[in-house]
Order: C-alpha cells, then structure tokens, then sequence
C-alpha cells in the first residue's frame, strides 16, 4: 500500500467541532474542479440562491472563473479541504472606496453546515487579510439568510447591519487582539479539541497493530495490559502472520477487523509506521497511539500527514502510552509499571521515564489518577489539549505535567491561566542550569535565556512550577489533601524538639514564608519549660491531648494561616501514651488551616498519615521538602486571591506609522540589523514611549549649533554629546559618549576627539539636553521565537551588571503585571522613596512597560529592545538611550486555531534511556 503524499506549502490543519480535521489553504487554479463542485452539486437551490441572490445556471461558473483564475494581489481565497472533497470556501477582495475595506464571500456545502467550517474559515482569512493590511470586511446577505448571519453573530467581533429591499450590508471590523474575539476562538477551538480528543481519552473500541505472539514484546504486553485491565470494550490483535494469539483471534490487517476501533495502538518497526497509519486511516480509525520510535523525517512527515488527512488524533510517536481509570473505560495501553490507582489527578509527561517515576510516587502515596499520557515526540497532542480536556472531563482536579517543550506556549499559557483558576496545575521546570542562571544575569533584554522564558511563562500562568519529582509529589501531595493557606502564608512550626524546630523554621524562610510571633499566654497549654515564640519547642514531655489543645488554639489564630508539626522520636514520645503522633492520628483531617508533618524517621520522602475520621495528612520526611510544598500552597491561594487581570492599555499608539517605519527599514535592509538613531526614535515615538529630545548632527559644526540650542533646555544648561557608526551597539562601552558639556568649545572638543577615536566609521552625533537626576532603569524586549516577546524591567545605568536585579513578563503583559514587576525589584524602596527622597511616577513607570508590551506584540520584527537607562523622577519618566534590534519575522498569531506542524524528529533511542519504546518496536521478530 502506498502512503499518501505530503501536504503542499502553506496548507494549515484546524479542527471542526465535531472533532474532524479539515486543511486549509489557499485555491488555485488547480482546484477548478472542487469548486465547481461545491457550488453546483455541494450546495441546494435554497443555498446557491443565498449565495448567488438568485438561482442562475452561470453564476456557479463565474464564481469558480473568479476564484481560479491567475492571481490578483487585490483577492484572497481560502479552501477547506476534508479529505479531496472541498467543504467550504471564504474569499475577499480590495475595495477601492472604503480604504482598508475587502468585500467578503462565504460558502459551505450544505452537508457541512453547523460544524463550524464558516467560522473556522473566517478566522484565518481575518488573520491573512490583516496581514495584507485589510481592516474591515463588507458583505451583502438576504435578510432570510439565518446560517450567514449566525455566523457573523457568533463570530466575536462587533458588526454593523444596515438593511436596504430585502438586502443586508454587513460591515466588520478585523481585529484579532480584541479579546471578546480571542475568547469566542479560544472557546470553539476548546469545544472542537475536546471532541476530537474523545476517540484517544474514552474509545469504545481498541485495536493493537504489531502484537506479537511471543510474551514480553512491547505489542503483546500492551494487549495483554489491556484485556486484564478491565477495559469495557473490545480489544482487537492485528499480525498478519497469526490467526491467533493467546487464545484470541488475531486479524492480518487494521481492515479486516470485524469493526472500525476508536483507537489504533502501533507497535510496528519505523519503516510500517507510515503504511498502517494510512490503512488505519482509511479504515475509519479516529485516534493512534503509537510507541514506535525512531522515525525519520520522511516517515514522521508521512505520519502526520495521514493523521490530518483522516482526522485522526495522534500520541506518540516514542510514546510509552496511555491509560485511563475513568471505570465506564478502564483502560491501560502502555508498558510502564503496574496500572494506576482510580483517582482525580491527571498525569502528561513527555519522558517515558519521567512518567514510570511519576506514577510510582503517586501510588504510594495512594493518590489515585484520572488519566495518564505520555506524549512522547508530541507530534500532535500536546499539554495544551489534555488541559483542556481534564478542565471538563467532569473526574480531574489536579494536573501534572513534564514538559520538555512547547509547540505554542502563548496559547498554552491561554488554556493554563483558565485552567488554574479551577485546579491546581503542577510541573516539572526541566533545564534549569547554573549556566542559564548567569546569562540571565545580562544587562540586555536579549541575553534572557530558555530557563528565565520558562519560569517567566508558569508564573504568569499560575502554574505551579517545582523543580524535581520529588518536589512535585510533595507539593500535589499536599494541595490535594489539605486547604490552602491565606495568601500572606504565615506559618507555625510546633516541634517536640527545639533543633529540629529550628531547621524548620529556616527552611521556612527560605522558602519565603513568613513565621509571626505567637501570644505568650499559649505557653499554658504546654508542660514546663515550653517555647511558643516561632518556632514553638513543645519539649519532649509534651502529652498527645496538651498538644491537640494547642494545635486548636493555633488554628484559631488569626496570625496563622498553615501549621507545620516536626516531631522527633524520642524515648518520652515512645512510652505507652505518650507518643505525640497520637495528636494528629486522632485529630481531625479536615482543619481551618493547612497542616502538615515532618516525621524524621519516616523513610519515604511523603506519605499520608490518615486520621480517625478517615481524612489524611501529609508527612514528609524532610522540612525543606514540607516548607516547599507549604509555599507552593500559599502562591497558589495568592493566584486565586486575585482576580483575572486585564490587557494593560497603551493608548495612543500608532501602529501604522510603526509598521511603515519597521517595513521601510527591511525593505533598506532585507537581513536586518540596528536602525539608526532617527528611524529608532521615531520608531519608538509612534508608540508613545518617552523618549528625552535628541538630534543627530552628521558633522561638527550641527552638532554646536544644535548642543548650544538644547543644552539651555537640560539640566543645569548641559548637553550630552554620543557618537554614532552603522551597527553600533554598546556605546559606553566604546567610549562613545560625554556627558555634562557646557558651551561651545566643549562640545567642538569632545565632536573633534570622536573623530580621531573613531575615525572614518563615524557617521555623526547625537545630541541630546542632560536629563536631570531620578532612579535609573532598564526597559527591555527581546523576541524568544518560541515563547514570543519577554518584557524587562531592572535597575539600568551603571547599577545594572552589578545589582543583577531586573523581572520579566511575556508579552502582552496584564495591568498587575506592569504592577508587580516593579515591586518585585529590589531596588523597589528607591522608586517608592528611600531615604526621605520623594518616590517617582510609577504611573510613567508602568506606561513604559504597557507600551513596550504592545510594540513588542504588534510588530515581532523587533526582536531586541534595550532602553537603559529610563530616568524615573517625581514628575515623569525619559528615555536618554535605547537601540532595537528588526529582522524579518513571518506574522503569526499564537490564537489562530489550527495543528501542531511536526515537531523536529528525534534522535533513534532517546526514549531508550527513559523507559520508553526504543529498541524494542524494532526488533525483527516483532510480528511473529
């Protein structure tokens, strides 16, 4: 059998609400036939009326002659493809009058209608029109076109209707970032992930392609998981060499079952994947797992392209399965360890190691799974859809993640932000190194690394971000079991031992929660010679019921918000009686407050303690694991303290000048590179940003003209002189610049002394007024290409390499974001007023960074940013020197509904080391 043929350029792969896969891309002239198709025997009188404003045999013709004709740069089209049948197709071409006005036309076979090929449609053709600078469409409708107008109705954006004889005008204005519109995509986008998800998470049926006859193969163990699971549907075996296995017919090909399952599990050498995945595709499978690893990049390509050709969702490749509890499935189709318990977490990891390690912890600590999925090379499913699928699986309320990588991290941090306002979110941040610490210690924007964009990402996400399994374990443990703490996260630690109560206490600190002083009349409910000062030293003599009492005394507290108890073995503790453990064993689970255990001589990092009313508690055997897990619980209960935050607003800008500007200068400059001075302020100017006055003087005698002119408007009546070469980057540095020049022969001197430095590479000076004394900052963006632009904010000027003190945010940052980046500066107490000086405009502060936000959005050209310093004062805030960085960038919108591409193709036996499918699928005796 042979496999189907690549997708051609430009192609995109989006999902209907029903789940179905259709391909969109643009019609060409080899698509006449599809479109005389859907317009003719695709649609209904009734429809072609709707479309054509009357029925006419012509009109059918004419529209294919318009839409496959040669191109025309005023026209765009778009098709969408479900297979080779064509099932909808949108256009809109230029109007002369209104500018920036397409006129807009939309069609769908009548036997695709209501599954959402109208709007998916207009979606990108809204993101292509907006690239070509289209800002609105119009578009003439019957008044009884109930479908058409639905569509515009549902769309997300606001429309105008004027009504004339029968005829509706419609008028739309296109913008993507309005986030009415965003949420109406990313709410359709949810509906059709979760429907096509429902063959891979919930099949009714399960075939396994690749079983061998002989026990242990990695196909023969994967059925047998599945059949002793208990898995309520039938499970088929696929070997073309064997009629049966294990007493069970087996059958030669996904074809010749007796019926089409919902789910395909691969366990085939690399070179079959590509043929059977089409053959599954062909037969009407809606979903496939497949554990082979080691693919090529032809065979991953041919892969993925059967998947979206037949609307399959796909697991894998290199993947070590799946399994769900959910009992009306009870599936296990992976070969890790033993079956995991029935539970509410749902479990993704991209390492097939990783996810053996994960659901061990779990299960001994009895924490029961929803779902597990190991996404492997993560071709298509991504942490992305299980999110979205645990947010309504109706079983999930805990999620964990391990994530090596992040396909669209801006939609990712979208669903997550949603997601975590209703569970906790957990995961793994892999990759972090002391060397990512130091680059991230740059004074540039741009010297961000891959460790800070991630870190920066889960927070703004509300994910609770932990950097081990361990502590992961420890930190769900705990979440799961206990309340949260209030936001402020003030602790007590209570010890029968004071050293041990001391550590704790430290641990505490360092885990940034705070221990306040406790009231001394407290004492009385513990024996002699007890401390209540925080730590709390109970002493060793201390009886279960005086420390029950206590504990209710501290929950009772308002100065406590979590109580943490380190008990020590002692010989007192072990009399008959005494054992202080009886205190929460006898207590109860549910409490006011969070409470956890530190049990010195437990063996296991974290276990639960369950209580008499059958509740349990966390212990744990380590008091930093326990202070980490309680801070993690109080950043989570501060998430939810906050309500959902808005867009930060930067009213003013002007895009289209900025967008000119940035066109203008890569046109001048197709690799890119550092604009000079005038094309960078005005650039930076269209944006508002403020920018302190500043002239480039392209020889001696303008700049002692221009210095004499401003030097009267800055501080003190000085100047600043700075020379400047094509390319230039750092100019202090090169001693490129002189500040605090007074009148004439200053100036002349310092113009003539750039000339011998820099010879003929100089191309003139900036002139600039000296701006006065304030707080110097660094503002900053720099174009990650994965996660999208990263906001900086730092101490600037010559503070910057030596403090190292500075946050980030991804863009586009929120109105707490502009907050909360300058109060987590250390150097914050300088900006509020240190010392008696009056503290700045914060307002100024925070509109640099909202407009640096929207630049960085706007235009993902600029790909570095760096204004330092920004002098930040009483009555305002200036920029004296910034540089940008443009390249060219293809437009893309990280909303736009539409597949995962093929991720890059990993390396033959990764998974090996990892417990996953390496080296096993590929053994030659695989189907015997």
């Amino acid at each position: 059998m042979s496999t189907a043929p690549a997708p051609r350029d430009g192609t995109e792969a989006a999902l209907l609400t029903d789940g179905t896969t259709v391909r969109i891309r643009s019609i060409t002239v080899d698509d006449r036939k599809a479109v005389l198709g859907l317009h003719t025997t695709g649609l209904s009188d009734e429809s072609r009326r709707n479309r054509f404003f009357g029925v006419s045999r012509t009109a059918p013709r004419t529209a294919t002659d318009r839409l496959c004709g040669p191109p025309r740069d005023g026209l765009l089209t778009l098709g969408a493809w479900v297979g080779d049948v064509l099932v909808g197709e949108a256009d809109c071409e230029l109007l002369d009058e209104p500018p920036q006005t397409a006129e807009l036309a939309l069609v769908v076979a009548d036997h695709w209608h209501h599954r959402g090929v109208a709007t998916l449609l207009l979606e990108h053709l809204i993101h292509a029109a907006r690239q070509r600078g289209v800002r609105f469409f119009e578009a003439d409708a019957l008044t009884g076109n109930r479908s058409v107008h639905k569509v515009f109705a549902d769309l997300g954006l606001p429309v105008r209707r004027r009504y004339e004889q029968g005829e509706v005008r419609v008028r739309v204005p296109l913008d993507e970032s309005d986030e009415h519109y965003r949420e109406a995509v990313d709410e359709r986008g949810r509906r059709a992930d979760v429907a096509s998800l429902a063959a891979l998470l919930r099949p009714a049926s399960v075939a396994v392609v690749g079983v061998s006859r002989r026990e242990g193969s990695v196909g023969r163990a994967v059925l047998d998981r599945i059949r002793n699971g208990g898995f309520t549907g039938p499970a088929w075996a696929v070997n073309p060499a064997a009629d049966t296995i294990a007493g069970e017919p087996a059958y030669p090909s996904v074809g010749a079952l007796p019926g089409v399952p919902d789910l395909a599990v691969l366990a085939v050498p690399a070179a079959a994947v590509p043929v059977v995945a089409e053959e599954c595709g062909r037969a009407g499978v809606r979903a496939l797992l497949v554990l082979t690893a080691g693919l090529g990049a032809a065979q991953a390509g041919q892969l993925l392209h059967s998947c979206r050709r037949h609307s399959m969702r796909l697991v894998g490749p290199n993947s070590l399965g799946i399994a769900h509890t959910d009992p009306a499935v009870r599936l296990d189709a992976e070969f890790g360890g033993a079956f995991p318990l029935p539970g509410t977490a749902g479990v993704a990891v991209q390492s097939g190691g990783v996810g053996i390690a994960l659901l061990e912890r779990l299960a001994w600590l009895g924490v029961g799974v929803s779902g597990f999925v190991s996404l492997g090379d993560k071709y298509d499913v991504s942490g992305n859809d299980l999110l979205r699928w645990w947010e309504q699986d109706g079983r999930t309320d805990l999620a964990l993640l391990h994530l090596e990588s992040f396909g669209n991290p801006r939609a990712f941090a979208r669903t997550a932000r949603r997601v975590t306002r209703r569970m906790p979110v957990l995961t793994v941040d892999a990759g972090r190194s002391e060397a990512g610490r130091r680059g991230a210690a740059s004074h540039t924007a741009a010297a961000a690394t891959p460790t800070v964009v991630r870190e920066t990402l889960f927070h703004q996400a509300g994910i609770t971000a932990t950097r081990s399994i361990d502590e992961l374990v420890a930190a769900a443990g705990l979440l799961h079991a206990q309340p949260l703490p209030a936001p402020r996260g003030a602790i007590a630690v209570v010890s029968n031992a004071g050293g041990i109560g001391i550590l704790a206490a430290d641990a505490c600190a360092d885990a940034g929660l705070e221990l306040p002083e406790l009231p001394g009349e407290l004492a009385r409910l513990l024996p002699p010679g007890a401390s209540v000062r925080n730590p709390v030293d109970t002493t060793a003599a201390v009886l279960p019921a005086e420390l029950t009492l206590f504990l209710r005394a501290l929950e009772r507290e308002e100065a406590v918000d979590a109580i943490l108890v380190c008990l020590v073995p002692t010989a007192l503790g072990t009399a008959q009686g005494r054992d202080p453990l009886r205190a929460l064993l006898e207590g109860p689970a549910s409490r006011p407050v969070p409470l956890a255990a530190v049990l010195l001589d437990q063996q296991v990092p974290i276990s639960y303690l369950t209580c008499a009313d059958g509740g349990v508690l966390p212990a744990y055997s380590d008091v930093a694991a326990a202070a980490r897990a309680l801070a993690h619980a109080r950043d989570r209960a501060r998430l939810l303290a906050e309500p959902p935050s808005p867009e930060a607003e930067a009213p003013g800008c002007d895009r289209a000048v900025a967008r000119s500007l940035v066109d203008g200068y890569l046109h001048a400059h197709p690799e890119g590179g550092w604009p000079d001075p005038l094309t960078t302020a005005d650039l930076l100017e269209s944006y508002g940003l403020p920018l302190i006055t500043s002239v480039w003087a392209r020889d001696e005698h303008t700049a002692v003209v221009t210095a004499a002119g401003l030097g009267r408007l800055g501080h003190e009546g000085k100047a600043v002189l700075k020379a400047y070469w094509p390319g230039q980057v750092h100019k202090s540095e090169a001693g490129a610049v002189r500040t605090g020049l007074a009148g004439e022969s200053e100036v002349r001197s310092t113009y003539r002394e750039f000339a011998r430095s820099f010879g003929a590479r100089l191309a003139g000076a900036v002139v600039q007024p000296m701006a006065g004394p304030g707080v110097e900052l660094l503002a900053g963006v720099v174009q990650d290409r994965v996660f999208g632009p990263l906001v900086v904010l730092g101490a600037g000027g010559t503070a910057t390499e030596v403090l190292a003190d500075r946050t980030a945010r991804l863009a586009p940052l929120t109105e707490r974001d502009l907050t909360t980046m300058v109060t987590d500066l250390r150097t914050e107490p300088l900006l509020a007023g240190h010392g008696g000086a009056p503290p700045v405009d914060l307002a100024a502060v925070r509109s640099v960074l909202a407009r640096l936000s929207r630049l960085a959005t706007d235009l993902p050209e600029l790909v570095e940013a760096d204004l330092n310093p920004v002098i930040a004062r009483p009555d305002g805030a200036v920029c004296v020197d910034a540089r940008i960085r443009l390249e060219p960038r293809p437009s893309y919108d990280p909303y736009l509904r539409r597949l995962r591409r093929p991720a890059p193709v990993a390396a033959p036996g990764r998974h090996g080391r990892e417990g996953g499918a390496a080296g096993v699928v590929r053994e030659d005796r695989i189907l015997e």
